[in-house]
């Protein structure tokens, strides 16, 4: 068994199965991950990708996505910062919320929005919403997100966070086939722990990290 992708563990479990994929459990930093054996092509990856809609006049749509926005922008304070929306999708709009506050946008995605130049520099925030989800390799893209961070700065997330079997079992989330790595509240205080960051929850799904060092 290939180690964990998250923090190279080999400390590796099966965690549930089902019909479509087998899933394993790192018994060092709880990432839950799907077998890679299972994984869709860049093609049919793109191809679920194109199905999305989100549009930044769907006024739903932001309210989703408020649920990140309010509580980072109440801890960014009320100075322009300069962030970066890092998977911002086909339809970038909390990039587009945050820019109409008065914050210097930039925003990257692999499929639409493929500027590696944006990753090269350090920024006052970073957003990831229902992304990481996506990572197949996620010790690099962590380590591209928390990289990206300025100290003293933050890091905010959005993604459903997984819990114990029986509920895993029942969870919808896992059933998207682009969903491959499955985060929770054990990982995240691992990765803070490890990263020197500083972790609140906010609601279900949302992840803000601040960058001590």
């Amino acid at each position: 068994m290939a180690p964990c992708p998250l923090c190279q563990s080999q400390s590796i479990t099966p965690f549930f199965e089902d019909r479509r994929r087998h899933y394993f459990r790192c018994g060092e930093c709880a990432l839950i991950f799907a077998d890679p054996e299972s994984r869709l092509s860049p093609q049919e990856e793109k191809a679920h990708y194109d199905l999305h809609e989100n549009n930044p006049e769907d006024l739903g749509y932001r309210r989703f996505l408020a649920r990140l926005a309010d509580p980072l922008m109440e801890r960014l304070g009320s100075s322009p910062r300069r962030g970066l929306d890092f998977g911002c999708g086909p339809g970038p709009t909390l990039s587009l919320m945050l820019a109409e506050a008065g914050h210097k946008m930039a925003v990257y995605d692999p499929y639409f929005a493929d500027k590696p130049a944006v990753l090269e520099t350090q920024y006052d925030f970073v957003t990831c919403t229902e992304a990481i989800e996506h990572f197949y390799t996620p010790a690099k893209e962590w380590g591209q997100l928390v990289g990206m961070v300025k100290p003293g700065g933050w890091l905010g997330l959005m993604t459903k966070l997984a819990r114990d079997a029986d509920a895993f079992a029942q969870w919808h989330y896992k059933n998207d086939p682009t969903h491959v790595s499955f985060f929770s509240r054990e990982t995240f205080h691992y990765l803070a722990q490890r990263d020197s960051l500083a972790v609140e929850f906010v609601g279900n799904d949302v992840i803000l990290l601040r960058k001590t060092q």
